[in-house]
């Protein structure tokens, strides 16, 4: 029962939340002055202005495609973790669509809406569901080039801002810009600091097991080490390896279900240097020093 209420009940509320806070903060902060917010919930604030087809609607028909390919990638439990999100989230767009903006000044609407979008994509992210398929696409292009997920996903907007320039003001895309870096910053807030890199060291008696499994589901190389317990006197493999943050979920339950005694440690990752974060051929890669390769 403590399992299933920390793996899902526990996080569909928090997700519920979050989606909730999130459909307030567009509709009745940003939506109103055509102020956008990034990825495919921007394409589809831009599709909503011009057509007046449903926001909510629009944002799930739009992210299918990446909801697929985030399922080959991260499994059943993000597929559907990331459709109740967009449910609830769409659901409730509809709700505030029609309640009256909370404000008419624009700065407030820009800072306010900012953050409380912020909170809630961060609550999403954090419980393990998605609201936008910009990251997947992110993390499959990044395997095939030199660039990050992050700049992947800032190119991403500054092309959907530059078109919300064009159709709708130059001032709406400025706005819509300082909104996203306000939004940027507090997601990271609300995920405890959570940057796009995450290094994760994992204490286990079963490492090539678990080295394969984040190979096969994640295509993460781990760098395995030695070591031994200082009580039990017993030997000990560590793996080290570095991931993205909407693959913390997914190496979670990868750890839960091959070895419920392994200790694990995720810290942030302030800055990358070289292409380790990338897929690589080998799976597990021998090291004395707590390098990953």
């Amino acid at each position: 029962m403590n399992r299933i209420f920390r793996q899902w009940i526990a996080p569909l509320f928090f997700i519920t939340v979050g989606a909730v806070i999130a459909a307030f903060a567009l509709e009745e902060f940003l939506v109103p002055f055509k102020i956008l917010d990034g990825g495919v919930v921007g394409i589809s604030m831009i599709i909503s202005q011009l057509s007046g087809l449903p926001l909510g609607v629009l944002t799930i028909v739009l992210n299918i495609p990446f909801m697929i390919l985030g399922f080959k990638r991260l499994g059943m439990r993000f597929l559907v973790k990331a459709i109740y999100a967009m449910v609830i989230f769409s659901v409730f767009l509809g709700i505030f669509e029609d309640m009256k903006e909370v404000t008419d000044k624009e700065i407030l609407v820009v800072a306010f809406g900012g953050v409380l979008l912020g909170i809630g994509v961060g609550l999403i992210l954090r419980y393990g569901g998605c609201l936008d398929g910009t990251e997947i696409v992110a993390m499959f292009l990044s395997k095939n080039t030199e660039f990050s997920v992050g700049q992947i996903v800032l190119f991403f907007n500054i092309v959907i801002y530059g078109v919300a320039g064009m159709l709708f003001g130059l001032d709406r895309a400025l706005y819509s810009l300082l909104t996203y870096f306000i939004t940027s910053k507090v997601i990271d807030i609300v995920e405890n600091g959570m940057e796009q890199g995450k290094s994760v060291m994992i204490i286990t008696d079963h490492g090539k097991d678990i080295a394969d499994k984040i190979y096969s589901q994640l295509g993460r190389t781990c760098t395995q080490m030695e070591g031994k317990g200082m009580v039990s006197n017993g030997k000990k493999t560590v793996l080290y390896c570095v991931i993205t943050r909407v693959e913390v979920p997914a190496i979670k339950k990868i750890i839960n279900d091959a070895d419920v005694s392994a200790f694990m440690t995720i810290s942030d990752v302030s800055e990358i240097v070289g292409n380790h974060i990338k897929k690589r051929k080998a799976p597990v890669i021998k090291n004395s020093a707590a390098r990953p390769k």
